[in-house]
């Protein structure tokens, strides 16, 4: 069921994300190592960065994953509890759809 709430309340994959992660990584090394050797600077440059950044993910992951449920529940953890009323609240001056507009009134 949809609440309009999922943006605060979404979990993550964090596991699946940490093997994704892993797997990126052994081909940025591989791709690195292999560029380096190619005599192309620029792709392993490139790759060098992939590798940089894939490794902060992987930190972000495992910091997360150690956090605790809050993080990452387990199968005995219910979903978090949708808050109760509207997701967000209606902009100021914001018109209902199935109104007209201001000042045209239906006989």
């Amino acid at each position: 069921m949809r609440t309009g709430s999922e943006p605060a309340t979404a979990r993550s994959a964090l596991r699946a994300r940490f093997w994704l992660s892993l797997w990126g990584l052994a081909w940025a090394v591989f791709g690195t190592a292999a560029f380096a050797l190619a005599g192309h600077p620029g792709w392993a440059a490139a790759c060098g960065v992939l590798w940089l950044l894939i490794t902060v993910d992987m930190t972000v992951v495992l910091r997360h994953i150690r956090q605790g449920p809050h993080y990452q529940p387990g199968r005995d953890v219910p979903p978090y509890r949708p808050p109760d009323g509207p997701p967000f609240p209606e902009p100021p001056g914001h018109r209902h759809p199935h109104r007209g507009p201001p000042g045209h009134h239906h006989p």
